[in-house]
């Protein structure tokens, strides 16, 4: 049976082993220098002493906590910081990596004390979570560990900053439409002043003009919203009735140009194809018929964005704009798919 100890030490576990304490400390941290044979005899007794090393102590010898600060604002109402920051834990917790979560609630106050509070606790790096790819000031400055921004953009080149891909986002729903024979295309989308409604909009629009087609109506905007959903295709078919096709500027958007559209006596996707945008499974998998949507894969981003803190604590730090592509996830409401 294994001999099991309470609280059994390093020197317990070197003991055991028959090396000295140091051996067995750079054996548990995998250190190169250390022989695979002498290794696997240290990682044997730690296992029969059930040792847990103490992080703090390995902190002081390594000058690492192997924890991360992840900052955010507004998480109780962001849809979409969330998944980024489920795919950012994941990845640290791979790493068996901690991650201390702070959320400043748009406030710069609280924001300055959170960073304060995380340098104290020696964090040994910083993610800062957005909210919509938007620019925002770098922190870069205030904090003196490494740090990676995502789905927002640091308005500091220096700074690396992970994003999704929304113009190749947008140029994936343009070419599936054109590529199903549809020729008079139109684009809803939500609040203007989003930086990436206007990204996709330019793309879907510079995607239609090279293959010689026009954007029906032009991008119409209005909110993130079923409602303008609705409001948006009654009055672009009042106006354009023969469009065949419409690239809505999120899934919510989408599902409620879904219901116009039944309401209307059109049918889907016969009449008139629908791409969404997000993947949002609430709408898009419970549209009827269900959506084809471009999937930002935030949780992808959260990830690639531990990925690059990675780097940086080894000495291999990025810089500037990191855009991680898109894909689609073809459903009913474009023809050919069924429902997944």
């Amino acid at each position: 049976m294994a001999r099991q100890r309470a609280n059994a030490t390093l020197a317990d576990v070197a003991n055991l082993a028959g090396v000295s304490l140091s051996t067995a400390s750079k054996a548990l941290n995998a250190r190169a220098e250390v022989a695979a044979l002498t290794r696997e005899r240290v990682l044997k007794a730690a296992e029969e002493l059930s040792f847990q090393p103490n992080a703090l102590a390995q902190g002081l010898i390594s000058g690492q906590t192997r924890t991360v600060g992840l900052l955010t604002d507004e998480l109780m109402v962001a849809r979409f910081a969330i998944p980024v920051l489920l795919g950012a834990e994941n990845a640290l917790g791979s790493e068996e990596m901690s991650v201390l979560l702070c959320d400043a609630r748009g406030d710069a106050i609280r924001r300055r004390h959170y960073i304060r509070a995380l340098i104290a606790r020696r964090v040994d790096g910083f993610i800062v979570l957005g909210d919509g790819n938007e620019v925002r000031p770098s922190l870069s400055e205030e904090i003196p560990v490494p740090v990676v921004y995502v789905y927002c953009e640091s308005d500091d080149p220096d700074d690396v900053s992970i994003l999704a891909d929304d113009a190749g986002g947008a140029r994936l729903a343009a070419e599936h439409l054109i590529s199903l024979g549809r020729r008079r295309i139109a684009h809803l989308s939500g609040d203007p002043s989003y930086r990436a409604a206007q990204d996709r909009a330019t793309a879907f629009e510079q995607a239609l003009d090279e293959a010689g087609l026009p954007l029906v109506g032009g991008s119409r905007f209005g909110q993130w919203s079923q409602r303008w959903g609705r409001q948006g295709v009654v009055s672009l078919l009042a106006a354009h009735p023969d469009v065949d096709a419409i690239f809505c500027g999120s899934d919510q958007i989408a599902y409620g140009v879904t219901e116009a559209l039944r309401e209307l006596g059109r049918e889907i996707p016969d009449d008139i194809a629908v791409v969404g945008y997000d993947n949002w499974e609430a709408f898009a998998a419970e549209s009827r018929p269900s959506l084809t949507t471009v999937d930002v894969n935030l949780e992808r981003l959260g990830a690639a964005a531990v990925g690059h803190l990675f780097a940086a604590l080894d000495g291999n730090p990025s810089r500037g704009v990191v855009r991680q592509p898109c894909r689609l996830v073809l459903r009913e409401s474009t023809g050919v798919a069924r429902s997944r």
